[in-house]
């Protein structure tokens, strides 16, 4: 028996050694002026990750992180050098990533760390690109992702409690764990190793369920802290949204403001991480769009970080595509397009440009955040400053905040006269001079621009294959089964057939009176024929999974088969006791009959997994060829539509536009782009989703497309489109301040890079484009959005020519708001603050 002495010392060295403990700072030594002084410990650097209650501590540096999520399977290998460029472009210096298990593990025993679920791969482009990289081990990541992550094979083991201290759930979560962990660290991919991981999770969120497995709860994350511990990665080890993390893993937050809602760290000694920001909301079929302001954003982030926060991660950077079937209940197949950087991987302006402009607002004032020492002043009813300042030094850093959500307000700070829009953060640097307004965009907009393909469009011809319903199909049951296990996300469906022999006296003798089918389910949905003919469907949706399809059905005398189609819309992806989640149907009855309602559920029901054409292949340029595809009519149910396009004209990303259709799945030479659903509505009446993401490098020169069209759907107005963000906008008022990239930090004080810091439209064409006109300009009071600005009262009869000048035929442009065509003897609004509008077209 050890004693406890012995065992206190072993705990306390080990701590130490793998350097989780409180640094105890003896030195600083002064490497830059930008606030990046070594810290050492007992004399030493301090190598690998550390962390104290200020920050993270890297290889001896403390660091503002500004972290990006880009999940490696919601895009292609292709597109992971160019999007991790654009967010080191955006000032973005670490990736987030979750791990998938079930595209890792999809098989009990069968890995696959190949293509788009090459995790190593992944982490040595963000190397390559410098960065530092944030690694979600999970293994259960929720992330609207098919199961939470967690495989299908999962659910079938005996005994099973998903994410509970029970035995059978923590054997397979350790041998996975330890799997990611040891591949990482065999490819030195960890930072005390040289490689960029400087943060790892385990769990996700856990706090939201903890209660309902009351002290298995407790204790299982007690053990899960214990066994990231045990694989020695070496760098910290965080949970989100976690209380209760057991040290010295930290607890993290995730949600919209952290630096109002976060509880903080459960030590003392814990860094402030935002593991979270959510950069808009996912959407799922049936939601209206899903917006979140880049000004929204910047002052969340500004707030954070002027109490006391030193890292967020954008949840999603980049959200991409969820492909082929990996989406979670009814989420959409485009996932946070509304992040910095869109599906198709462009730069969403202005929120790109303005959180850039916000992390460098924040890097300048490095030196006193990360060394001074935090006062709060009341500047009036709604205003505060948060000033750092360094003790004996120069170094200062103020934070402006009105938090009046109506009103702008001036205050007095240090004797000057600072105009504050409506719930925004001014930021000082050397609390003189005001760099970043988190409400006062001065980077450029952009909107999207769909464009139909002259290429692809030509000579796009369908023919069409339709599905014939079962009738007595084997693997009998007495009652259907249950949909997620009798699929087992194999396949989103599943038939179940029964018939039923009816009399003459069993049918209404009323030719105005027919028989009702009705099917409550359990969810997604269901498809239902009778004898033959379609009846309808129906379905749940997110909020609401189960349903009751009824439709008016003809029945004949003699034998009558029933054909219900279930399917699903992915597998659950949170909450408690996932394991024991079901859909698919559960009550079957014929209603107005002569001999009154007929229970069939117990009547005797055949079952296949998965449609004929999803066993034959159709999808495929060999499966294809198995059946006779004939001239397409006006559509009908579960019906197969093939074609070939041409790859379109140049390089711009490229989407297909579902105009026309309702609900099924999309296939590329073989490879699903993922479900649409065209007829599911919005309260807005507009599909929640219309275009689909088509990588580029799922084509060819010449290339096959199927469509799986389940509720009648006509493809004629189907199209392919290519994607860009050629127009370019901005709209600058004359009290925004002087961008943040105009400044620099100096020997130790803030400088101009310019002379002239008036204000200014700073516009860039996309690539290697340049500007070839102008669509709209307006110095006055201009109103509406990029892709759709307004002239107002007035308006400088000038504007259009003063920014042609400046802009027609380059790559970019800048347009002093002070330009001699704007002078006073011109201005059409003498006593409005103006501002300039403008909106190019790039080529």
């Amino acid at each position: 028996m050890v004693e406890p002495r012995r065992l206190l010392l072993i705990f306390f060295l080990s701590t130490l050694l793998i350097a989780y403990s409180n640094a105890n700072v003896e030195e600083i030594q002064k490497d830059t002026e930008e606030g990046d002084e070594e810290v050492k410990v007992g004399g030493q650097k301090a190598l690998g990750v550390t962390y104290d209650a200020r920050s993270l501590i890297i290889n001896g540096k403390r660091e503002l992180l500004f972290s990006g999520a880009i999940h490696y399977p919601r895009s292609t290998p292709d597109m992971w050098p160019d999007l991790i460029k654009k967010a080191k472009q955006g000032g973005i210096n670490a990736i987030e990533t979750y791990v998938f298990w079930n595209g890792h593990e999809p098989v009990e025993g069968q890995y696959n760390f190949e293509g788009e679920f090459d995790l190593v791969k992944f982490i040595k482009l963000i190397h390559e690109h410098k960065l530092y990289a944030v690694v979600r081990v999970g293994p259960f990541i929720q992330a609207e992702w098919n199961h939470g992550g967690l495989p299908y094979w999962l659910r079938e083991v005996p005994g099973i409690i998903f994410r509970s201290d029970n035995e059978p759930f923590k054997k397979h979560m350790k041998r996975f764990v330890t799997l990611i962990v040891d591949k990482l660290k065999q490819e030195k991919l960890f930072a005390p190793q040289g490689g960029p991981i400087i943060l790892a999770q385990i769990e996700n969120e856990y706090n939201t369920i903890q209660r309902a497995f009351r002290e298995k709860g407790d204790s299982y994350v007690q053990w899960a802290g214990k066994l990231a511990l045990s694989l020695n990665a070496n760098v910290p080890w965080i949970m989100c949204k976690q209380r209760d993390a057991p040290d010295p893993i930290i607890n993290t937050c995730n949600g919209r403001h952290c630096g109002d809602t976060f509880y903080g760290p459960n030590k003392r000694n814990k860094p402030a991480l935002w593991t979270e920001n959510w950069t808009a909301q996912y959407r799922v079929f049936g939601d209206p769009p899903s917006q979140r302001s880049a000004e929204d954003l910047a002052y969340s982030v500004a707030r954070f970080f002027s109490k006391n926060g030193s890292m967020v991660n954008y949840y999603m950077y980049y959200g991409g595509t969820n492909f082929g079937r990996t989406s979670a209940s009814f989420t959409t197949t485009r996932y946070y397009d509304e992040g910095p950087l869109d599906e198709f991987g462009l730069q969403r302006e202005p929120k790109w440009g303005h959180l850039k402009d916000v992390h460098r607002a924040l890097s300048l004032c490095k030196r006193a955040l990360f060394w001074g020492v935090p006062t709060t002043l009341k500047l009036g009813p709604d205003q505060q400053a948060i000033v750092w300042q360094q003790p004996g030094t120069s170094a200062c850093a103020a934070f402006l905040a009105n938090n009046n959500t109506r009103l702008a307000q001036h205050v007095n700070f240090r004797g000057q006269d600072i105009r504050l829009p409506a719930r925004s953060i001014s930021v000082l640097p050397d609390c003189k001079t005001v760099v970043f307004n988190t409400q006062l965009v001065t980077t450029q907009h952009n909107s999207r621009n769909f464009v139909r393909s002259e290429i692809a469009n030509k000579n796009f011809n369908w023919e069409m294959y339709r599905e014939v319903p079962p009738v007595g199909l084997g693997f009998k049951f007495d009652v259907p089964r249950e949909l997620f296990h009798l699929t087992k996300d194999t396949t989103d469906y599943a038939w179940y057939t029964t018939s039923l022999l009816l009399g003459r006296r069993d049918l209404p003798m009323k030719k105005n009176v027919r028989p009702v089918l009705r099917v409550a389910s359990l969810g997604h949905g269901i498809h239902a024929y009778v004898n033959g003919e379609y009846a309808g469907s129906a379905h749940g949706s997110k909020v609401e999974k189960s349903f009751v399809f009824q439709r008016a059905v003809s029945l004949k005398e003699g034998e009558n088969h029933i054909a219900l189609l279930g399917y699903l819309v992915g597998l659950p992806d949170s909450g408690a006791y996932m394991e024991k989640r079901f859909a698919g149907p559960r009550s079957i009855t014929i209603l107005g009959l002569n001999t009154g309602t007929l229970d069939i559920s117990q009547n005797g029901w055949g079952h296949q997994v998965g449609i004929d054409g999803e066993k034959k292949k159709l999808f495929t340029e060999e499966g294809s060829k198995s059946v006779q595809w004939t001239k397409p009519d006006q559509g009908g149910p579960l019906t197969w539509y093939k074609g070939y396009f041409d790859a379109p004209e140049g390089d711009n990303p490229v989407a297909i536009v579902m105009t026309g259709m309702g609900k099924g799945m999309v296939w590329i030479n073989g490879r699903s782009i993922g479900r649409y659903w065209n007829n599911y509505l919005s309260p807005l009446k507009k599909p929640t989703q219309s275009e689909y993401h088509i990588p580029r490098a799922y084509l060819k020169p010449k290339n096959l497309i199927v469509l799986l069209e389940e509720e009648g759907g006509n493809p004629k107005d189907v199209h392919i489109v290519t994607v860009n963000r050629d127009t370019i906008c901005s709209g600058v008022s004359e009290i925004h301040p002087p961008s943040p990239r105009l400044f620099e930090t100096k020997n130790g004080s803030l400088q101009a890079k310019v002379n002239d810091l008036k204000p200014r439209a700073e516009l860039k064409c996309p690539g290697k484009k340049q500007i070839v006109a102008v669509e709209f300009a307006s110095y006055g009071d201009p109103f509406g959005a990029c892709g759709a600005y307004f002239i107002g009262n007035c308006t400088a009869p000038e504007s259009k020519q003063v920014v042609e000048k400046y802009c027609l035929g380059k790559p970019s442009c800048q347009i002093p708001l002070d330009s001699i065509p704007f002078s006073n003897q011109n201005d059409a609004c003498i006593h409005l603050r103006k501002t300039l509008a403008v909106q190019l077209k790039c080529a």
